[in-house]
């Protein structure tokens, strides 16, 4: 749909602010440009205030506590695979949802001062990045100290003053903080692409046989479902019966990852995307019952609709969408 289209299609809706992982530049801020909250089956193009925040688990708390109506956060990406920080926070959170899915395609930016590879002695960025450019840093950059930071644009400002450093950022960063690009793509596969999710509130309803509340189903349905359950510790074969759910009404999982409970060793959460059957956009409430029925807590975070803008062409539009929100307002 074109852009004027989209902006017709959604001018009787007030758009609320959209929590992200800031400064602005990140890649969380692009997907959270391109989010469409309040008509999730299409996508926009900023017209969203967007409201910076200095962790991925800041962004869900406000929104879990009322701060915020909507964040955009990282979910998964296709070489580092999952997020755990939104994992954990989506488990230990209540009352969220997910409205949407973007995909949007990842190319990494070595940004700094330096006149040669060789005068550079450290990179900063978010420890996915550094991670998903790990084979190309060894190569080109071997004498270099690599150093987290909390987002790929925290740091750029430390540029200034650190002419022997760099960031590993996008090139949009680098426009927005007009600092020179050293090298690019950077990123050690081409293909590399993060998925985020739009996160809003939703209604609680009942629990889960471990006391935890269930996120009420009501979503705006589309193409997946995602849910995650704990089950009864040592119990063989407690995840053979939930994947048996899944197998004997044909749904597909297109994706299943654990994570700690964080409450005793050895006990874990799972994370499920479920492929709603085509003309079916929410998941049968037979099949709910039946998780019910076999984990310890069941937490549902709703049915959504998915956009591959790595195939859609979407994001030169997108890159020239002003950020000047998300750099102004105070988180």
């Amino acid at each position: 749909m074109a852009l004027m289209e989209l902006r017709s299609a959604g001018a009787n809706v007030f758009p609320s602010p959209v929590a992200f992982l800031g400064p602005a530049g990140t890649y969380t801020e692009l997907a959270a440009l391109l989010a469409c909250p309040e008509r999730p089956h299409l996508h926009s193009q900023g017209s969203h205030p967007l409201v910076p925040y200095p962790t991925i688990s800041a962004c869900l708390e406000a929104v879990a506590a009322g701060q915020q109506q909507w964040a955009v956060v990282p979910v998964e990406n296709s070489v580092e695979g999952g997020v755990s920080m939104t994992l954990d926070a989506l488990w230990q959170l209540e009352g969220l949802g997910i409205r949407q899915a973007l995909i949007l395609p990842i190319r990494h930016a070595l940004i700094g001062r330096a006149s040669q590879l060789e005068q550079i002695e450290q990179v900063y960025s978010h420890p996915q990045a550094l991670a998903q450019c790990q084979a190309w840093l060894r190569s080109h950059l071997p004498q270099a100290t690599l150093i987290p930071s909390r987002s790929t644009t925290e740091e750029l400002d430390r540029l200034q003053e650190q002419p022997n450093a760099a960031v590993i950022a996008s090139e949009r960063a680098a426009t927005l903080y007009q600092l020179p690009v050293l090298a690019c793509p950077i990123n050690d596969h081409p293909d590399n692409c993060t998925r985020f999710w739009v996160i809003g509130r939703a209604p609680l309803s009942r629990s889960g046989r471990g006391g935890g509340a269930l996120a009420d189903p009501a979503s705006p349905g589309g193409s997946h479902t995602s849910l995650a359950f704990s089950l009864p510790h040592n119990v063989p074969g407690a995840l053979l019966k939930p994947l048996q759910v899944f197998a004997e009404r044909g749904l597909n999982m297109s994706r299943i990852e654990s994570r700690p409970t964080k409450k005793s060793a050895g006990t874990y959460v799972f994370f499920v995307d479920l492929e709603n059957p085509v003309g079916q956009p929410y998941l049968d409430a037979e099949v709910i019952v039946a998780l019910e029925s076999i984990a310890e807590t069941l937490k549902l975070f709703g049915s959504y609709p998915v956009h591959d803008l790595c195939k859609q062409g979407a994001l030169s539009q997108a890159a020239e969408a002003s950020p000047s929100e998300g750099k102004a307002r105070p988180t």
